[in-house]
């Protein structure tokens, strides 16, 4: 069929791979903007859970997908991180896609157990000074969001704080609670709830800037800590080679969406702030964060379980 009889891209339905399970950050973005994708384009879009092996399973079969537009991936910071972590990833997190456009910030809160006599960022680090890998810091697993921002506030501030690694947010967070371990990053929605009712203490939220969620509490920035930003981004992207024509609509839908206040509201109570861009600032916070955190991986001797 000639160029010019071809039917205008969307035709058919779209398919947003996310490589995690339902349920998750990740996979509530994924719906929400995906509903409204599908009522601006006209055609059916589908959310397609494939976790596994950290998010490589569905990464690695966008990579691997067709370049026409139709299936596209919902992914986050472990999109690089995972490569900077891991010894070999089946994709090139660069290379292997076409970036769409960054779509959400998701800040993570520094928290500590009310038996920890700190009140703040520099009494914390003042705390854990003193008393060299005497407080234990929890994370859902090696290689986790939560376990990179804790050993880059290590490296930041030349503490020692012994990890704990759980299998999951849960047990991390139980234990956290019960005071066997003292500190955790954990994502500011999860926190919110055990820090009103008195349970957890909230000594910053958000690395480089004030979580919407917490307006009233400091940022890492506001307490003089202006080079760690330990919060998860979001972003949509598709298989290289995708033509520049569905680069350009595709991105000007999801920045459409992403300013529409429903949205907005909606996402804000998921402790996700809607961050529209360009695909070209997408782009650079890939080859930003690779170059990053694959240093401070290689500093840290972090490991995956």
């Amino acid at each position: 069929m000639p160029a010019s009889a071809q039917a205008p891209y969307p035709n058919r339905p779209i398919r947003i791979v996310v490589p995690y399970t339902a349920g998750t950050g990740i996979d509530i973005l994924a719906r929400v903007t995906g509903q409204k994708l599908s009522d601006r384009l006209k055609v059916p879009v589908v959310v397609d859970n494939r976790p596994g092996a950290s998010g490589n399973i569905g990464t690695e079969a966008v990579a691997k997908a067709s370049p026409d537009g139709y299936t596209l991936l919902m992914n986050a910071s472990t999109h690089v991180t995972n490569a900077a972590l891991q010894s070999s990833v089946p994709y090139d997190p660069a290379k292997s896609f076409t970036p769409i456009g960054p779509v959400a910030i998701g800040n993570l809160a520094l928290v500590v157990h009310p038996s920890v006599p700190a009140r703040s960022v520099l009494e914390l680090v003042a705390l854990a000074k003193g008393e060299p890998g005497k407080l234990n810091y929890a994370s859902p697993g090696s290689g986790t969001p939560h376990h990179l921002a804790m050993e880059l506030f290590k490296l930041h501030f030349r503490v020692d704080l012994t990890h704990v690694p759980y299998k999951g947010t849960a047990g991390a967070v139980t234990d956290l609670l019960g005071g066997q371990v003292q500190v955790m990053f954990l994502p500011v929605h999860v926190a919110l709830g055990q820090v009103q009712a008195g349970k957890l203490r909230m000594l910053a939220a958000g690395g480089a800037r004030r979580s919407p969620v917490t307006p009233d509490i400091p940022s890492l920035a506001d307490e003089g800590v202006t080079d760690i930003d330990v919060d998860i981004w979001y972003a949509m992207l598709a298989p290289a080679g995708l033509p520049k024509d569905q680069v350009a609509l595709l991105n000007a839908e999801m920045n459409a969406i992403l300013g529409d206040p429903e949205v907005r509201e909606n996402l804000l109570k998921q402790g996700l702030n809607p961050t529209p861009g360009r695909p070209a600032d997408l782009a650079r916070m890939i080859d930003t964060d690779l170059d990053r955190w694959t240093k401070i991986v290689r500093t840290a001797g972090i490991k995956t379980d």
